[in-house]
């Protein structure tokens, strides 16, 4: 051993002039960082460390020898013509590692952000809040829907906690390192359905309002088949004059100015409700029947119509099933990491501040539009409230605009709903490629496509996607969140027994206990999730019914 030690201290070096492709030349095996080595000091991958070689002195000869086989095979003898070689091949090296579709600098400006987020936020769920209300009393929903807004916001912090860790954005792939490909799968197949189910709710809208909406303000009291009050055709038309161009943008944060404006017409819209709360008496005329409503005038000592006062706290049989609209109106969560992504500056405390922002806003119209919808019909409140208003005047100006207003708004919603659903699909199936727009075009048309098929053929679809977002929405909400914050988050930060994974634990079990509830909900049939009942005026135009 001794002598092995002595022959290999005193091993003279290979003579200077024996060429580079003599054995003796060869150097001995180096480090793998050494043998992954090219001639600029950059690994092979990003990240990998830069090698002796790249730090040594030009005038360092036996250093210089230690490269690649790889590389010394392309060297020619002109230096000159070796650095140029070699920059040319680290160029078109590197002009192929381009970023993915996920991994891009952000350019979405705070103000944009809030108004996607909060355009996502708000859908045609804002409807039904004050049949909610009806149900529950003033005291109580309020609680419900501050313990509902506490806990979205909540939600939204165990993602970013969760994104922040691992450095990823996007809800797949936070599955995938929580729980491998079923993980994966699991989060993209939810976001498909959940979102697919959305989609397809607001163009129903479209479908069924549209028509009425042209026809009132046309003045058309006998419609035979004009085509422009064909909802199937006006569904298309919206489709592909308005929904398409906005899906095929490139970036989501581009659609901030429709989402500003979408906003607006929902700002509108409840501008509208405190209107006719102080110009609507109670009880209401029902132009329908042209009487009185079927609120019964009894009276108490004090001279008061007893169904024209609003009760604080009511309880019964339809309160269970108004939780679900609550809950509903703040699914937002697919749409969470996509702008969290394309946010300028992006940092989790920033968006946490976005989510927070359009979270208060949306909080604030939605109590103040199911206060003064409640106010206005008390228990005659309809489950969508506009068509309540339709009882006071179908032809009613206002409330036509109005109409108008929430289509826009929910035609302006379906594009921001289609980008969470295209990025799961790539996702999915087209994980390691980079942005290409074939198939960004693609993927957009196929699913409006599917949608109004959806639309037009299946008539009873909502049945299906009640139950789908029964079970996709409570897992968005609540399970994903946190089951994959439990595992992505190290035990060396936070125990299993920490405050923080224990009440993830809880948020994880109230989600299987609103899926159990949303399941009931969808069995008995008697409150559908994205169930858009449809009015229409009859030939008889003074008459008023819904199908």
């Amino acid at each position: 051993m001794s002598d092995d030690k002595a022959a290999e201290s005193v091993e003279p070096a290979p003579p200077a002039a024996a060429p580079a492709s003599t054995p003796a030349a060869a150097p001995a095996p180096a480090a793998p960082a050494e043998m992954n080595s090219i001639p600029n000091g950059k690994g092979h991958e990003p990240g990998e460390e830069t090698t002796a070689a790249a730090k040594t002195p030009p005038g360092d000869t036996t250093e210089q020898e230690i490269v690649p086989n790889s590389v010394q095979n392309v060297r020619s003898e002109d230096p000159e013509a070796n650095l140029a070689e070699s920059q040319e091949f680290l160029s078109s090296m590197e002009d192929k590692k381009t970023t993915g579709f996920t991994d891009f600098e952000g350019k979405t400006s705070f103000g944009m952000s809030v108004f996607n987020l909060g355009n996502a936020i708000m859908g045609s769920g804002i409807l039904g809040l004050s049949y909610a209300m009806a149900n529950t009393g003033v005291v109580l929903f309020l609680v419900l829907l501050t313990v509902v807004a506490v806990l979205s916001s909540y939600s939204i912090h165990l993602l970013l906690k969760s994104s922040g860790i691992v450095g990823i954005r996007a809800y797949e792939q936070l599955g995938q390192r929580a729980f491998g490909t079923p993980g994966k799968m699991a989060a993209g197949i939810a976001i498909t359905l959940q979102n697919i189910g959305a989609m397809s709710s607001y163009l129903y809208i479209v479908k069924y309002e549209f028509p009425l909406v042209i026809q009132a303000f046309l003045g058309v009291d006998n419609p035979s088949s004009e085509w422009y009050l064909n909802g199937n055709y006006l569904v298309i038309m919206v489709s592909i004059s308005v929904i398409l161009p906005l899906a095929l943008m490139k970036q989501l944060g581009y659609l901030g100015y429709t989402s500003g404006f979408s906003l607006t017409c929902m700002v509108f819209f409840l501008i509208s409700v405190i209107y006719k709360k102080f110009h609507t008496p109670c009880p209401f005329m029902d132009f329908a029947f042209n009487s009185t409503a079927s609120v019964t005038a009894v009276t108490n000592d004090t001279g008061y119509n007893q169904a024209c006062v609003p009760k604080m706290v009511n309880l019964n049989s339809q309160t269970a099933y108004t939780i679900p609209i609550l809950a509903f109106a703040f699914v937002c969560h697919p749409e969470v990491l996509p702008i969290y992504t394309e946010l300028k500056n992006p940092t989790k405390q920033r968006m946490q501040h976005v989510s927070n922002i359009s979270i208060v806003v949306m909080y604030t119209m939605y109590f103040l539009a199911a206060l003064f919808g409640y106010l206005t019909f008390y228990g005659e409140v309809e489950s969508e409230l506009l068509h309540t208003y339709s009882r006071l005047d179908p032809y009613d100006t206002l409330i036509l605009c109005v109409r108008l207003a929430v289509l826009t708004a929910v035609t302006l919603t379906v594009p921001i709903v289609l980008f969470p659903v295209r990025r799961a699909i790539q996702q999915l199936f087209f994980p390691n490629k980079t942005f290409y727009w074939p198939r960004h075009i693609v993927i957009a048309v196929t699913l409006l496509t599917l949608i109004n098929m959806l639309v037009i053929f299946a008539p009873n679809i909502l049945g299906i996607f009640g139950i789908i977002g029964a079970t996709s929405a409570p897992c968005l909400i609540f399970i994903f969140p946190a089951v994959f914050y439990i595992r992505i988050v190290p035990e060396e930060e936070e125990p299993m027994r920490s405050t923080p994974k224990i009440l993830a634990a809880c948020f994880a079990g109230i989600g299987f206990l609103f899926m159990n509830e949303w399941a009931i909900v969808s069995r008995d049939g008697e409150f559908n999730l994205l169930e858009v009942s449809a009015p229409r005026w009859t030939a008889s135009h003074s008459r008023y019914m819904e199908l």
